[in-house]
């Protein structure tokens, strides 16, 4: 089986890698595809191909005349000499991409966001291979309801898709107010860890000082502003405590409301972080808070408890899917601090049994439904499902 990984980019999630790697463990002929030159960190034993950099009209033109002179047909070295001429990016990256698609024949080809399906609209019909779309994040559950354009596009592309792969049972839900594949396909496949790197933790000995940590960009959909009012809160009852927000620094919104709150002691913005800190960060946290208002299931909360940290989320997206609410961490609605620093304060009020009982549930939570093997297994019983209907 060959699969082509349409990406866009070669700097895949964390998700995306992780598929891959398994994948290739199972002996696919793995390729990625996507409009970069570099590649900084690539995945072994995967087939890197560029359609031409976004960036660069040098490195555009060089893949391109690369690509074509390959292919040895002098009707692709013409249309390209005649794509440079008229200075047309887009339809130098088409015609790059019918010439990858040509030579690799893929049996699927795995678009990761719907922004990809554009460029798979000229191969809808008479193609030798299948096309699987992945649903996940704010692609699906946001901007197709706020904006009537991409939701008319979906609505009208999904009926050609080969299938659907969904990143949680919620936003296969949402995806169902969009649109359905050609053969109803749809399969829920979670994000998968390798456990044997992933070293479990408890917590046996409580600090003074309690460790919160959130994980993530400064993006909107992390609402970091409800953690904040929330540490608010817990100053106010003159709880000790210390918030890091890894990937935060130098967030405008965050810095404003730490420093109007007064809360300057009491939170910490820290740049973005290499995995192994973060995940050693992570560990020496009591407690990691996700205030997002927009997920799918988020791959930082699935790491904290396989190391042992418990999570207080929000009820966003499929993170109801991921913890149940007291006994494997918490789950709090969106955009209520109240609510997420009362959580907090409840697991102030555990003794060590207890915090063990709860973090080895979310353990063994992660270990059922999260491994790489799992998630590989059940991406490959999608692939061969679409391959058979």
């Amino acid at each position: 089986m060959k699969i082509i990984i349409f990406d866009g980019t070669f700097s895949s999630t964390a998700f995306i890698r992780r598929l891959m790697q398994g994948l290739v463990k199972s002996g696919l002929q793995i390729s990625v595809i996507g409009f970069n030159e570099a590649n900084p960190s690539p995945v072994v034993g995967v087939n890197y191909v560029s359609l031409g950099s976004n960036q660069s009209k040098i490195g555009l033109l060089r893949t391109s005349l690369t690509l074509a002179l390959k292919e040895g047909k002098p009707a692709s070295w013409i249309k390209v000499l005649s794509n440079i001429l008229s200075g047309d990016r887009i339809s130098l990256q088409k015609q790059n991409l019918d010439l990858v698609l040509k030579k690799l024949q893929p049996d699927i080809i795995h678009l990761q966001w719907p922004s990809l399906l554009p460029w798979m609209q000229p191969y809808f019909q008479n193609r030798d291979f299948k096309i699987v779309l992945s649903q996940r994040g704010f692609h699906t559950n946001v901007r197709p309801f706020i904006d009537p354009v991409n939701f008319k596009y979906l609505h009208e592309t999904y009926p050609q898709l080969d299938g659907l792969h969904s990143v949680s049972k919620a936003i296969s839900k949402v995806g169902r107010k969009i649109g359905t594949p050609l053969h109803g396909l749809d399969r829920v496949v979670y994000t998968g860890l390798d456990l044997e790197k992933m070293g479990f933790k408890t917590k046996v000995n409580m600090k003074s000082c309690l460790q919160l940590i959130s994980v993530g960009r400064p993006h909107w959909k992390k609402d970091y502003p409800t953690a904040i009012k929330a540490c608010a809160s817990l100053k106010q009852e003159d709880l000790d405590f210390h918030y890091t927000i890894v990937g935060g620094e130098g967030d405008e919104e965050s810095l404003f409301l730490i420093h109007e709150l007064g809360l300057s002691e009491h939170i910490t913005l820290t740049g973005k972080l290499p995995q192994t800190e973060v995940f050693q960060k992570i560990q020496e946290a009591d407690v990691m808070l996700l205030p997002s208002i927009e997920e799918g299931i988020a791959n930082v909360a699935v790491e904290a408890m396989a190391l042992g940290t418990l999570v207080i989320s929000t009820n966003c997206g499929g993170m109801e899917e991921l913890i149940a609410n007291e006994k494997e961490g918490w789950i709090v609605p969106t955009r209520d601090f109240k609510a997420m620093a009362k959580a907090i304060l409840n697991f102030t009020y555990l003794n060590s049994d207890e915090i063990h009982t709860l973090s080895w549930a979310a353990r063994k939570k992660v270990e059922q439904q999260h491994t790489e093997v799992k998630m590989v297994n059940d991406m490959l019983g999608l692939y061969q499902k679409v391959l058979n209907v």
